[in-house]
């Protein structure tokens, strides 16, 4: 039973003198609002109204209930009232600290939703390269590291999301060169890497019982690069097979402009931090930004970028 929606409409159907007046004005179903007004005298152990053909009367029970009910939701109604308020005061610049590659497919469209939350805030945003510790001149590091841990250190980080690096590549290269049906077949494309991707091992997905990973090293790479953008843009206009993060690819394979090769394979995992200094009472303004990241990113283990989560 959603408590907070029972106490709500109870205090409509007095206010209203009627169950069928209550439910058109919340847009409810008289049943509905039967239902929810006999759970809530089942939850409280009591009968709250005598029904009768005319009119509905309050018991005991229930004067003393509602009086009490409505005092709880205008306390409430004033906490929102108050958030609301200190979301549209909350000012300042917040500095923050990113992964090029995170920053331009990921976080750059979400700040659009957190510029109308917080409408007085601005953001400072650096984007040099990969990030893989926090940077205490910023006031929020996010950092990618392979696997699901971090380097310990004066800082606290929690994670927001797990990201695959998996293969991907133009419609337009697969229809001229074939699309591998097995990562053997990998050896006769044209395969561009990375400082992390020169020599690769493929990792079975779960789902591929039985399958074993499968390690090569390209040779005669078209191109060597470790700018994702670079990468992506070579990609997107044919060049060949790259290894990418889902978090960055995600869209493009969404818009039909890259592909993934090989579904079911990938490189290795990336997760996602969240990073600040270790001290006990953060800014307004800093809570604000790691509030909205944990709302948008509510890490559950998976890649939401694989899953269609994101």
């Amino acid at each position: 039973m959603d408590r907070l929606h029972s106490l709500q409409v109870f205090c409509r159907v007095i206010d209203r003198q009627g169950f069928a007046a209550a439910a058109r004005e919340m847009n409810l179903s008289p049943s509905v609002v039967t239902r929810l007004i006999n759970d809530l005298e089942a939850h409280v152990g009591a009968r709250l109204i005598n029904r009768t053909t005319r009119r509905l009367v309050l018991t005991e029970a229930g004067e003393s209930y509602l009086e009490q009910v409505r005092r709880i939701l205008g306390e409430l109604e004033e906490a929102e009232n108050s958030v609301r308020s200190a979301s549209h005061s909350l000012s300042g610049h917040l500095k923050v600290l990113a992964p090029s590659a995170f920053a331009t497919y990921q976080l750059a469209p979400l700040l659009v939703g957190f510029r109308r939350r917080y409408p007085k805030l601005t953001v400072g945003l650096s984007a040099p390269g990969p990030v893989e510790s926090l940077d205490e001149s910023f006031d929020v590091s996010l950092i990618t590291a392979r696997g699901d841990n971090i380097d310990g250190g004066e800082f606290v980080a929690r994670r927001l999301a797990r990201s695959h690096m998996i293969l991907c590549a133009s419609p337009a290269y697969l229809a001229r060169h074939g699309r591998p049906s097995a990562p053997e077949e990998l050896r006769e494309h044209e395969m561009m890497v990375s400082p992390l991707t020169e020599s690769m091992t493929l990792q079975p997905d779960r789902g591929l019982e039985g399958a074993k990973p499968f390690q090569f090293t390209p040779l005669n790479a078209p191109l060597s690069t470790g700018q994702i953008d670079i990468t992506m843009s070579a990609t997107t206009a044919g060049l060949g097979i790259a290894a990418m993060p889902s978090y960055a690819v995600a869209q493009a394979i969404a818009e039909r402009r890259l592909e993934r090769v090989l579904p079911g394979w990938h490189l290795f995992q990336i997760s996602v931090f969240a990073a600040m200094p270790s001290r006990k009472y953060l800014p307004a303004k800093t809570r604000a930004f790691l509030d909205f990241l944990f709302e948008v990113f509510p890490d559950d283990d998976r890649d939401p970028w694989l899953t269609g989560a994101r």
